[in-house]
This record gives structure tokens, sequence and C-alpha cells, in this order.
């Protein structure tokens, strides 16, 4: 009997194996047909939406949009069917990407492999470097061109027809009424473009998730929309106020308010507040006037309610889509932002930087390129800083860090407010202790929603002043996962780092490799050239360069850990809130018009309009507030679930005070070279990677002011167009935050663009 047992043993295990072996190819198989099928529907509704867009200006384009918006705003659903048009397009990619992202995960990082040689992409290829758009990438320069070639063929079309009307119009005397056309057919153009330029202001979209654009790349985009939409409104606006003075008519229509048909006063008060919005947005005057900028700014609320009005209900219909994805974005946020959070320790350091270490949940996701925006009451009830994370997500579960440069006004009065502690709240090195009275508010993490630094075998990350913050969170995520076997491609990695004075050098020591991984050396080839740009020669204190370590045990937080509400965070909750909040928007619409539109026979253009814009903010607080709620009940529980868990672990923060020196270069295990007076040169470095590393991808990361930024795309884009077969391809990739303006000064151009950058 022992004997048959035994015999049937290995026929059972392997039988065990081979099934359990053909579910999981089978599982791999279903996920990615299923990724490959949304993303197949979700290209193909795109670009058939872009299309129509594209034809809307011709006739038969035209006719068939009149028709379709006559025959759906009588029935039941009233703009639901012009919103849908328009608009729909948006929200069903943003439904299909829900489940394309949840059932996505890590398995498309997980499935890359180590590609056979180098390519080219045309996201990460620059093209222009110097220019009024700052480094354009090779993506970016075919997504302007599309633009500028629909604005040419779209005016090219509206002209021909406001040609053939020209003796019609002439034969009644009524020559000023072209002049209106134009102004028209300007107006609707314009308002094409701001069906998207809320799209990139929604920092934790759905829509940017997929597409894994940051919010920081993404605001430049926004700024560029802003500038082609404004530039359209005025050109519209300004013909209508010309064939007014030849009718010699300016007053009486300028104060017009029609019911029926196009109301010109709100027109008027709509643009007027978006000049405003757009004149102090110009670099000249956000440089010198930040707070005029951003005060003025939040005067969208009135272009956008006043625009509704001036357009009626059916029109508006057109913005309706991207505009309401950024009010659900934008409530998010808000709700977010509302809870205060803990701010485990605080620590001024010798180089003029601060280091703070903020808690967060557990199941908080980012990764090490994301940004959070931070706000202290103590200093400001208005200003938001973005900053990025100085610390890898598996460098603990309870807390997450950030380097901040002290530069400017409110860093200086954050260092102040730091030190003017009381002496029970912090220690002799300045490290505030756990029971401090210092509270932020945080939102985010945002950022791109794969981790783009970990598939590249070779990586060479540039970094000027506190711009190495984020590159500490990246080696310091390559030895975290080097070291407990997960995803990782990166093996070779030159990190080139320029600075002021040596007083900076300490910013890179916040990271312990060896305690990290202390045999990283055997499966990562690291090098770390450092250049001080103001100093000629070493310190008197060379070979005792200081040293500090960061606290590297945090428990879970008594009282106020980071809001899990956050658009980058559970995909589930947050597709959740996309889809409930525009079903309520669908059932809002329905049953507005049934009783109320319809019952009292409500036929006022400027009023449906606004009537359209309540709508969607009552869906968003109604409907969307219902699913924040639940969520919030949600992530408190599970808040509590980490507590309990942690009641066993030490309450403690334990630090090390230590001051410790540095180790002779010929004890480490990576090559570290440092070199004075001089600045790093990009052509010979990059020419010494391309004899080193041979036909292979260069991921490079830039993290710094503009004129760095553009040198590094300078050296790329060289390196690519004059590429040999035997040699690698560099793809450029940009960490910086400067909402998305080139047009920075050369005495502004040493300070990190998160330090520059104040707004919400």
């Amino acid at each position: 009997m022992s004997t048959e047992y035994a015999t049937d043993e290995p026929l059972l295990s392997s039988s065990k194996q081979d099934n359990g072996f053909n579910y999981v190819t089978k599982t791999r198989f279903l996920v990615k047909f299923t990724r490959w099928v949304l993303k197949f529907a979700m290209c193909s509704i795109f670009f058939a939406w872009i299309t129509f867009l594209f034809l809307l200006p011709s006739n038969s384009v035209s006719d068939f949009s009149e028709k379709y918006v006559d025959s759906t705003s009588g029935s039941v659903f009233w703009v639901s069917g012009s919103i849908f048009l328009y608009g729909g397009p948006l929200f069903i990619i943003a439904f299909l990407a829900i489940l394309y992202l949840r059932i996505s995960g890590e398995h498309e990082f997980e499935e890359k492999k180590k590609p056979k040689h180098a390519t080219l992409r045309l996201w990460t290829f620059p093209v222009i470097v110097d220019g009024p758009f700052g480094v354009v990438t090779a993506a970016e320069l075919i997504v302007i061109l599309l633009v500028v070639v629909y604005i040419i063929c779209a005016l090219s079309v509206y002209a021909i027809q406001n040609y053939n009307l020209i003796p019609y119009y002439e034969s009644q005397g009524k020559s000023h009424v072209m002049l209106k056309h134009t102004g028209l057919r300007f107006g609707s153009i314009g308002l094409i473009c701001l069906m998207f330029m809320f799209l990139p202001v929604s920092r934790g979209s759905i829509l940017l998730r997929l597409t894994n654009i940051p919010f920081e790349h993404a605001t430049r985009y926004h700024v560029w929309l802003g500038h082609l939409t404004m530039t359209l409104f005025t050109l519209h606006g300004s013909c209508y106020f010309i064939s007014w003075i030849l009718e010699n008519r300016v007053l009486h229509q300028v104060i017009d308010w029609k019911n029926n048909k196009i109301a010109n006063l709100p027109g008027v008060i709509s643009l007027s507040a978006g000049l405003l919005m757009w004149v102090t947005s110009l670099p000249q005057v956000r440089r010198l006037k930040f707070e005029l900028f951003f005060y003025t700014h939040q005067l969208y609320v009135v272009f956008v309610v006043f625009m509704a009005m001036h357009v009626g209900d059916i029109l508006f219909s057109m913005i309706a889509g991207g505009l309401f994805l950024y009010m659900l974005d934008r409530f998010l946020r808000f709700f977010q932002s509302r809870k205060s959070v803990e701010i485990l320790s605080a620590k001024c350091l010798p180089s003029g930087t601060v280091e703070l270490v903020i808690s967060k949940p557990q199941d908080l996701k980012y990764n090490a390129l994301s940004w959070v925006f931070i706000q202290v009451r103590e200093l400001s009830w208005l200003q938001w800083h973005p900053f990025s994370v100085s610390s890898s997500p598996l460098d603990g579960n309870n807390h997450l860090s950030i380097l901040i440069k002290v530069l400017g006004n409110w860093t200086n009065k954050l260092k102040s407010h730091i030190l003017s502690l009381p002496e029970d709240q912090t220690d002799l090195h300045g490290l505030i202790q756990p029971n401090l009275k210092l509270k932020a508010y945080v939102e985010g993490p945002y950022g791109h929603e794969s981790p783009y630094h970990l598939m590249y075998e070779n990586l060479i990350l540039v970094a000027g002043g506190i711009g190495i913050s984020p590159f500490v969170a990246i080696l310091s995520d390559i030895l975290h996962r080097i070291n407990e076997c997960k995803p990782c491609m990166p093996r070779n990695v030159l990190i080139i780092w320029a600075v002021k004075t040596s007083e900076e050098l300490p910013l890179l020591h916040s990271l312990d490799l060896e305690s990290l991984f202390p045999e990283f050396h055997t499966k990562l080839n690291l090098e770390i050239q450092t250049y001080i740009t103001q100093e000629s020669e070493p310190p008197l204190e060379e070979g005792n360069e200081e040293k500090y370590a960061t606290p590297f045990v945090y428990s879970t937080p008594s009282r106020c850990g980071m809001s899990g509400l956050v658009g980058t965070g559970n995909i589930i909750w947050s597709g959740t809130y996309v889809v409930v909040s525009t079903i309520g928007l669908v059932v809002s619409l329905t049953l507005l018009n049934v009783f109320y539109i319809n019952t009292y026979d409500v036929t006022y253009r400027w009023y449906k309009g606004l009537l359209v814009l309540i709508c969607m903010i009552i869906s968003v607080i109604v409907f969307g507030g219902l699913v924040i709620c639940l969520w919030h009940l949600s992530d408190t529980k599970n808040s509590k679930k980490e507590k309990s868990w942690d009641k066993n672990q030490t309450d403690e923060i334990q630090h090390n005070k230590s001051t410790t020196s540095c180790k002779h270069s010929s004890e480490e295990s990576f090559v570290k070279t440092t070199k004075f007076g001089q600045r790093p040169d990009l052509k010979e470095i990059f020419g010494r990677m391309c004899e080193r590393w041979g036909n292979v991808d260069i991921g490079v990361i830039v993290c710094g002011p503009t004129s760095l930024r553009s040198s590094v795309a300078k050296e790329c884009r060289c390196k690519n167009f004059g590429r040999r077969s035997n040699n690698p391809v560099f793809h450029f990739n940009s960490h910086s935050f400067d909402l998305g303006l080139p047009f920075i000064s050369a005495k502004e151009e040493t300070v990190p663009s998160q330090e520059k950058t104040k707004w919400h």
C-alpha cells in the first residue's frame, strides 16, 4: 500500500503543477487579450471622435450634428444627447480606462523584457529644444502640427463659406454682418479648443493616468491651449466689437441681454474675465506678481458661469464633457486637502534644506517620481506648493519624505517656524519631536502611473541643486526592489549632480546605500559624479564631510495621516466616483427637463445654459459626494485596522542623530568623483556612455532649472540624430515643475522649479 502511494504521489503532484501552470498561462493570456481589446476600443473611439471634430466645419458633418442636436434636445433627455455627441467619447474612454487600469496593475511592467537593441520612441525623443514651447518631443510636435493643421483647415472652410455669403448680404446692404459671421467662426473653433483645456489640469484624472502623462507635464498643455483659446476668443469678440462700432451701436449691443438668442452682456463679462486671466498668466507678469496671477486665475469660475449664459444650453454642452471631468477632480481634491496631516519630523539641514517626513496610510500608492502639494496654514491659508517625493514607496509603510530647498518667502517662513519652536519640541540638531504642533495639508501624490525609471537597464540621472531629491527616491527604490527580488530593470546608473557649494553635498547622503542593501554593488553598477561650480578647491574640512541620516522607523500615526481620497489611489473607488457622477448628471438633466423645463415651458436660452451648469454642480456634489462618503468610511476602517495591527509596535520615532564621516572613496562600493570649479561636460559624458554601454536604451532623467533641461535635451537630440548602429538611444525625460512656462530669466534659472510654484 505504501508503495502504491509512493508511486502515485509524483503523478498527482505533477498533475497539480501542470494544472497550476496552465491556469496561470490562461490567466495571463486572458489579461493580455482583454487589455489589447480595451486599448483597441479606446484608440478607435478617440480617433473617430477626433476625426468628427476635425470635419465638423464641413457642411455635411455640420448638418448631421445640427439634425442630431435638434432631435435629441427635444427628447426627454434634453441636452444629454448633445453632451454625448461632443463629450461622450471622453466618458466612454474614461469608463474603459477604469477597467484597463484595474486589470493592468503591475502586470504590464512585470512583462517587460530587455530589448535586443535600442529603439527610438516619439515621446522621449526631443526635437525642439530652444523655442517658445520649451523642450518638445517628437510626439508633442506631431500633436502641435495636427492642431495647427486643424486651425488652418477650419479657418479655410469657414472663409469659403463666408465668401459665398458675401453677395447675399451685400444685396441687402448688410456688409457688417460678415464681420459677425467671421467672429462666430472664431468662437466655434475656440469652443473646440476649450473642450480640451480643462483636461490637463485635472491632476488625478483617469485620462491622465491612462496616458501616463504626469500633472507637471500636462500643465504646459493647458498653457498652450489657454493661449490658443484666448487668442480665438479675442478675435471672436473683436470682430463683433468692430461691427458694432461700424453700426454705431456699441453701448446698446454690449449691454444687450437677449432671452432667446445669444446674450451679449454675459459674453462680454466672460471674455473680460478670460482676458484678465490671460494677461496676468503671461510669464513677464507671473514672475514679478505671482500672487496677482494666482488670484486672477480664480476668475475661471466667472468665465465659465457667464460663458454658459452667453452661448446657451446647446453650445455649452460642447465643452461640458471636459469641464465635468475637471469638476469631479476638483471636488475630490477639495475633500482630500481638508484633512490635516501629522508631520512626523522636520529637520533643518546645514545646506539650507528642510526635510519633512509626513504620515501616510499603508495602502497609499505612489512611485518614486511622484509629487505632492503641501499647505501649512501657520504660514499661509492660500498657498500650496508642489514638491517631489524624496522617499521610495518601499522605504516605509507609514511615512513619506520630502526635501525642500529654502529659497523663497514661503520656504524661509517654514524654516523660521521650525527653528522658533520651543526647546522641548526640538533637539540640538533642529529635529522636531513626534508630538509637534506643526500641521500640514497634503494633496496627492500625483505623477506617472507607471514607474518609468524602472523600465531602463541603463539610467543617467542629471540633477541641479535640490533636483537631486527625486533621484534619492529613485536610487532607494531600485535598491529596495533588487534586494527584495521585485521587478526592476536598472543595472547601470550614472548620477550627474551640479551644486553651487559643498554644503549641499549631504543631501545625497540622506540615503545610506549600505544599510539598504549591503551587497548592492554585485547587482548594480553605480557611479556618482558631483560638480561644485562655485568652489575652486575642496574646503578645509575635506574628509570630514558632514553626513546625516533620515529617521528610519515610524509607527502608524496616532491621529492624522494623509487622506486616501486621491485620484491616483484606489482605481475601484475613483472609477466608481466617475461612473456614478456621470450617471447622476444624465439623471439630473432628465428630471430637470421633465419636471421643470417642459412643465413650465422654460425657453430662455441663457437661463437653460445656466441650468446645465447647475445640474453639473449638483451631480458632482450629490452623486459624487455619496461615493466620497463611502470611500471615506472604507478608508477609515482600513486605517483603524492598520492602527490595531500596529499596537504591538513601538510608538517612538527613532532617529539616527549621530554625525559621521563619509567613507573614503576607496572604501565605497561604487564609483564616486567630485570636481570643483567646473560644470559637467555633457557631450563628453554622453560620448563616454556611448562607448561603454553600446547599442542599448538609455533613460535620461533631468531635474533642475530650465537651462539644465535644455542642455540635456540638446545633447540627447544630438546623439540620437547622429546615432550609429552600435550606439545607444538616449530617451529624454524631464522631472521639473514650472507650470509649463519655458520663459525663465537667467537669474531665475538657478532656482529649482519646485520652489517657484505656489498654487492650488
